[in-house]
């Protein structure tokens, strides 16, 4: 399919085809929410951690005399159903990280990029370089073109000047090719990436 081409100017600069088992499947659901819950999973610290009741401090004397007194047998005060006992089947310091096959995380990318791609919120950016490093200069650049939330995808190697000049600008983000991921594609609203861009992403896809 054919997608016109601007430059940072906001200026038709010419047209490129974008390969249609890359941009030009179907939404799926189903995919996108595996992915992101892949890549969020792999984010989380798992350093949540409660007492059990061999870990909390108190008397292991028995309380009372076993018989006689009408009332539950007990003999520790550590156990889960006394106040400042050990919590029973509390949760553990552990890895959320699960495993996703390959496959499904590729699918998963080309998905991502269709549905954008589907939605006309896909632009094609001739190059992401700036002459200056001031955030000034390029804020200016991305008003003009009416981005609000958007992520630069570049090729391999950023553009130092256009990367630090994007820093400090709110609702843009700025990637590499190889670090194009669905979780980043999808929570912003309008997707940009170089012609750079699309030929890394097409050779790293098929």
């Amino acid at each position: 399919m054919k997608c016109p081409v601007i430059s940072i100017d906001n200026k038709k600069v010419g047209d490129i085809d974008l390969d249609d088992a890359v941009f030009g499947l179907p939404a799926r659901a189903d995919i996108l929410s595996r992915v992101v819950n892949w890549q969020l999973a792999k984010r989380q610290a798992g350093t949540h951690k409660s007492k059990t009741r061999g870990e909390v401090a108190g008397t292991t004397a028995k309380m009372y005399r076993q018989k006689g007194t009408g009332r539950a047998r007990h003999g520790n005060k550590k156990v889960n159903l006394m106040r400042g006992g050990g919590k029973a089947f509390g949760p553990v310091v552990r890895s959320h990280e699960h495993e996703l096959p390959k496959k499904v995380r590729q699918l998963g990318l080309r998905t991502a990029l269709s549905v954008k791609q589907s939605e006309g919120k896909l632009i094609v950016l001739d190059e992401a370089k700036a002459k200056s490093a001031k955030t000034t200069d390029l804020a200016k650049q991305v008003s003009a073109l009416g981005w609000d939330s958007v992520l630069v995808i570049d090729g391999a190697e950023l553009d130092e000047n256009f990367s630090r000049a994007a820093r400090n600008i709110a609702g843009l983000d700025v990637l590499p090719t190889q670090g194009a991921n669905v979780y980043d594609i999808l929570r912003r609203d309008t997707l940009v990436l170089t012609k750079d861009a699309v030929a890394k992403l097409v050779e790293r896809l098929t």
